[in-house]
C-alpha cells in the first residue's frame, strides 16, 4: 500500500508538465463530440505546445529544420506550433477536425466574458474581488464551462503565455488564419455568431457599464469643478450609450450596403467620448488625492478606466479586424488580463497604490515639523525633546508602580498601555517630543521630495533632507535620554533619602538591568517596538484621511448645536483645532495601547515579548542606578544595558524609518535602480562630511555641503 500511495504521488507530481503524444492529440480529435470533450482536447493542445523537450520524430527533423531551430531560440512554442501545422498540412481529416473543433468552440462560447470582464473583477468592492480570486485561485474552473475566460485561463496559465502569443510571426498567424478558414461547411456558414459581432456586443456592454458608474453619485460628486457644472445630459458619460447605439446603427446600414463614411464618423466622435471620459476619470482621482482615499471608491473608479481602456482596445481592434498581428496583440492583452483577474498579488497592488500615496502625503503634514534643518531649529528639537523626557519620567515612575502591583498580564497591559497614551497626549498638546516616534512620520516627508529626484537639484536637497532627519533624531534621542536618565536618578534618590521608600526593589533593579543588556533578546524586541512605532503613523494616516473622507471639518464647522454653543467663528476654530490634531491624537493614544497591549497578547499566543523603548528604558536604567547605587558602576550588567539601551535607539529609528520609506517609495513606484542611485548619493555626503550627522553646519557651510553631496 505504502508504494502504490507513493507511486500515486510521483503521478501527481509529474502530471503538472505532463501533456499526451501529438499524433495522439490528432487522433482523437473528434468535431461532433461533446463541448467538454472538444474543450479538454483544445486544452491538452494547449500544454503540449508549451511542453519542453525536442520533438522526436523523424518528420520533425526533416521539414522545417531552419525555420524551427530560430523559433526554438526565440520560444519554443512557435517551433511546435509550426510542427503542428507541418503535421495538419499532411493529414486533412485530422485538420478538417481541428479546425472545426476551434470554430465551434469559438461560436459557442461566451466570448463577451473574455472580452469585458478578463481583468475586470466582476464584484463591485475591493473585498468582493479579492474573495471572488481566492475562490478562483483554489478552484479552477470546470473545462464544460461556456466561458472563453474559463477556457483560457485552463489554456494559457502562465505568464510566457501573452508573450509568445504577441510574438508570433506573420507566417504563422496567416496559417492559423487558414486553419480556421478551412473545410467550413454550409451548416456553418448559415449559424449565427461571428467574431466581429462578439466584439461589437462586448463594446456596448462596455460603454452601458462605464456610463452607469460615470453616473453614479459616487463620480459624479468628485469631478471637475466645471465637469460639475456642466448639465446632465452634456457630460461624456450620459452621451456614450447614445453613441455607441450610433455606431451600431450605422454598422447596420453598412452591411446593407450603405455609406461606410457615416460609420467612420460616428466612430471618431465614440473615441473623442471615451477621451472625455477618461480625462474625467483622472479628475475623480485628483480629487481622492485631495480629499481623502476610500478602498471601495478607488477600487470603482480604477475598474472603469480600465473598461474605458479595453472599450478603446475593443474598438480599435473591430475596425482593423482583418489585421492578424493586431489580433494577436488583442489576445496576447487578453491573455495577460484574464491572469492578472486570477491573482490577489495584482489586485492588491493596484488598489493599494492611491491608498499608500495618501497615507504618505498625510504624514508629511506633519513629519515636516520633526526635520531640524538649521541650528535654531536643531536647538528648538532639542528643548522639545528635553520636555518630552521631563514627561516621560512620570511615564516611568507609574510603569514601575503598574508591573509591581503583579495584575494579570492582560490588565496590566492595558493599564500600561493607558500610562503610555496618556503620557503621549500631554506631549502631544505640550509640544514635545518622543524620540525615535519621528521617522515613521517623517519618511513621508521624503517621500514627497522623491517626485523632484529627476535632476541634481531634486537629489540635493533629498539627501540633505536625510542628513537633517538623522541629525534630527539623533538632536531628539540626545534630548530624551539626558533628561530623563538623570532625573529618573533624583526621583530614585529623593524617594529614599526623604520618603525613605525605593521604587522598586533591589532585586527587581538587577532584573531591570539584566534583560536591557544586548547580550539577549533586546536587539529583537527594539525592533519589533519599531514596527510598531511604524504602525502609528499609519493610523495617523489613516485617521486623517477619515477625517478629510467623510468631510467631519465640515460637519463641525456648520453643526447648528456648535454654532449656537460656540457662536460660527468658534465652531469654525473647533472644527480647524479638530483637524490639526485628529492625525496626532489618534497616533498617540494608538501608540500608547499598542505599547502596553502588543507585548501581552504577544506573549500569551506566540513568543515572550517586552517593549524596548529608548527613552523609557534610560529612564529605567536610571531608576535602577539609583537603587543599587555607586557600586552598581563598577558591574558589567549596567554597561552591557547601556549598550542595550544604545542598540534600542538605533534599531528603534532603523526599523520603523525602513518600513515608513519603503512603503513611501513604493506610493512613488520607484525603480530599486533609482533607490540604489539616492542611497549613494546619501553615502558619499556622509562620507564627505560626517559632522553633519550631529550638529547642523552654518547657513553658508550647509548650502556648500548640499552642493557638495551630490
Amino acid at each position: 500500500m505504502f508504494r502504490s500511495l507513493t507511486t500515486l504521488i510521483k503521478k501527481w507530481r509529474a502530471s503538472r508538465s505532463a501533456s499526451h503524444q501529438l499524433d495522439a492529440l490528432l487522433a482523437h480529435a473528434n468535431a461532433e463530440a461533446s463541448y467538454a470533450e472538444r474543450s479538454e482536447w483544445l486544452i491538452e493542445l494547449a500544454h503540449w505546445l508549451r511542453r519542453g523537450g525536442a520533438m522526436q520524430t523523424a518528420q520533425a527533423a526533416q521539414d522545417g529544420a531552419a525555420e524551427r531551430g530560430d523559433d526554438a531560440r526565440a520560444y519554443p512554442a512557435h517551433a511546435r506550433l509550426r510542427y503542428l501545422f507541418h503535421v495538419l498540412d499532411r493529414n486533412p481529416a485530422w485538420k478538417s477536425h481541428a479546425a472545426r473543433i476551434v470554430r465551434g468552440i469559438l461560436r459557442e462560447c461566451d466570448g463577451i466574458s473574455l472580452l469585458c470582464d478578463a481583468g475586470m473583477p466582476v464584484h463591485s468592492g475591493f473585498f468582493g474581488a479579492l474573495f471572488e480570486r481566492i475562490d478562483a485561485s483554489l478552484i479552477p474552473p470546470a473545462p464544460n464551462r461556456r466561458e472563453l475566460s474559463a477556457l483560457f485561463t485552463l489554456m494559457f496559465p502562465t505568464p510566457d503565455d501573452a508573450q509568445w502569443i504577441d510574438a508570433l510571426p506573420d507566417d504563422l498567424l496567416a496559417r492559423l488564419a487558414d486553419l480556421l478558414a478551412f473545410d467550413v461547411t454550409d451548416d456553418e456558414r448559415h449559424e449565427p455568431g461571428s467574431f466581429s459581432r462578439d466584439l461589437l456586443a462586448a463594446l456596448h456592454n462596455l460603454t452601458c457599464q462605464i456610463s452607469s458608474t460615470g453616473l453614479s453619485q459616487t463620480v459624479r460628486s468628485r469631478l471637475s469643478d466645471d465637469d460639475a457644472r456642466t448639465p446632465l445630459e452634456a457630460q461624456p458619460f450620459y452621451r456614450l450609450t447614445r453613441a455607441m447605439l450610433a455606431v451600431e446603427t450605422a454598422h447596420a446600414a453598412v452591411e446593407d450596403g450603405g455609406d461606410p463614411s457615416k460609420l467612420l464618423h460616428e466612430v471618431n466622435y465614440l473615441r473623442v467620448l471615451l477621451d472625455e471620459c477618461r480625462v474625467a476619470v483622472d479628475d475623480v482621482f485628483s480629487h481622492l488625492y485631495r480629499n481623502g482615499v476610500s478602498v471601495d471608491i478607488v477600487f470603482q473608479v480604477e475598474r472603469m478606466r480600465m473598461r474605458i481602456l479595453r472599450a478603446e482596445t475593443l474598438l480599435n481592434a473591430w475596425m482593423a479586424r482583418d489585421d492578424l498581428r493586431g489580433m494577436a496583440r488583442l489576445t496576447a492583452e487578453l491573455v495577460d488580463a484574464n491572469q492578472n483577474s486570477q491573482s490577489v498579488a495584482h489586485l492588491m497592488r493596484s488598489n493599494f497604490s492611491l491608498f499608500a500615496r495618501k497615507l504618505v502625503e498625510t504624514n508629511a503634514d506633519t513629519g515636516e515639523h520633526y526635520i531640524s534643518r538649521s541650528r535654531a531649529e536643531y536647538l528648538k528639537m532639542l528643548r522639545m525633546a528635553a520636555g518630552g523626557g521631563l514627561v516621560t519620567v512620570a511615564t516611568v515612575c507609574v510603569k514601575f508602580a503598574i508591573t509591581g502591583a503583579h495584575l494579570q498580564s492582560m490588565l496590566e497591559g492595558l493599564l500600561a498601555g493607558v500610562n503610555y497614551a496618556a503620557s503621549f497626549m500631554l506631549m502631544h498638546f505640550l509640544h514635545f517630543t518622543l524620540a525615535t516616534k519621528q521617522p515613521a512620520m517623517t519618511a513621508p516627508t521624503l517621500a514627497r521630495e522623491l517626485d523632484d529626484t529627476g535632476h541634481d537639484e531634486g537629489v540635493k536637497a533629498f539627501v540633505a533632507s536625510v542628513i537633517a532627519l538623522i541629525r534630527t533624531q539623533a538632536a531628539a534621542i540626545s534630548g530624551n535620554v539626558l533628561v530623563v536618565l538623570p532625573v529618573c536618578l533624583l526621583v530614585q534618590l529623593f524617594a529614599a533619602g526623604v520618603l525613605h521608600v525605593n521604587v522598586i526593589s533591589p532585586e527587581k533593579a538587577h532584573a531591570t538591568l539584566h534583560s536591557f543588556s544586548l547580550f539577549g533578546p533586546t536587539p529583537f524586541y527594539a525592533a519589533l517596538t519599531g514596527v510598531l512605532l511604524w504602525a502609528s503613523s499609519l493610523l495617523a494616516g489613516w485617521a486623517d484621511n477619515w477625517f478629510v473622507l467623510h468631510r467631519v471639518g465640515d460637519a463641525l464647522a456648520y453643526n447648528r448645536r456648535l454654532r449656537l454653543t460656540l457662536g460660527a467663528a468658534g465652531a469654525a476654530k473647533f472644527a480647524h483645532f479638530c483637524r490639526s490634531n485628529v492625525a496626532g491624537v489618534v497616533a498617540n493614544v494608538g501608540l500608547g495601547l499598542m505599547l502596553g497591549l502588543i507585548p501581552a497578547i504577544v506573549t500569551v499566543f506566540l513568543f515572550p515579548f517586552e517593549v524596548r523603548h529608548v527613552t523609557l528604558s534610560a529612564g529605567s536604567i536610571g531608576v535602577a542606578l539609583g537603587v543599587l547605587g555607586k557600586g552598581a558602576l563598577g558591574t558589567p550588567e549596567l554597561w552591557w544595558a547601556c549598550a542595550g539601551v544604545l542598540s534600542m535607539a538605533i534599531l528603534n529609528v532603523l526599523v520603523s524609518f525602513a518600513l515608513a520609506f519603503t512603503m513611501a517609495v513604493r506610493s512613488r513606484s520607484l525603480r530599486p535602480t533609482k533607490v540604489r542611485a539616492l542611497v549613494a548619493a546619501i553615502v558619499r555626503a556622509v562620507v564627505a562630511h560626517p559632522f553633519g550627522l550631529l550638529w547642523p553646519a552654518a547657513g553658508r557651510d550647509a548650502r556648500a555641503q548640499q552642493s557638495g553631496s551630490h
